[in-house]
């Protein structure tokens, strides 16, 4: 893992970023204590949540709309 401080993070941030799309990790210090580690996303759980998002998807659909809406959309920004 790269150490790097505050300064260096501010200065050099673009390409931290490009290292750690490759899978790169970065510990930032601020006066010689760790504040913040930027690595890469984790995508391991896309497909889990692609499955909740479709279980609730279809629960909504299922369900009945409750009580009645007489305004319209518009009326919110008049």
């Amino acid at each position: 893992m790269k150490i790097v401080t505050a300064a260096e993070a501010n200065r050099q941030f673009s390409s931290m970023l490009r290292e750690v799309a490759q899978g790169g990790r970065v510990l930032v210090t601020s006066r010689g204590k760790p504040v913040a580690t930027l690595e890469p996303v984790r995508r391991v759980a896309t497909a889990r949540a692609d499955a909740a998002k479709r279980r609730l998807l279809a629960r909504l659909a299922a369900v009945e709309p409750v009580g009645a809406r007489d305004w319209a959309r518009d009326e919110l920004y008049d």
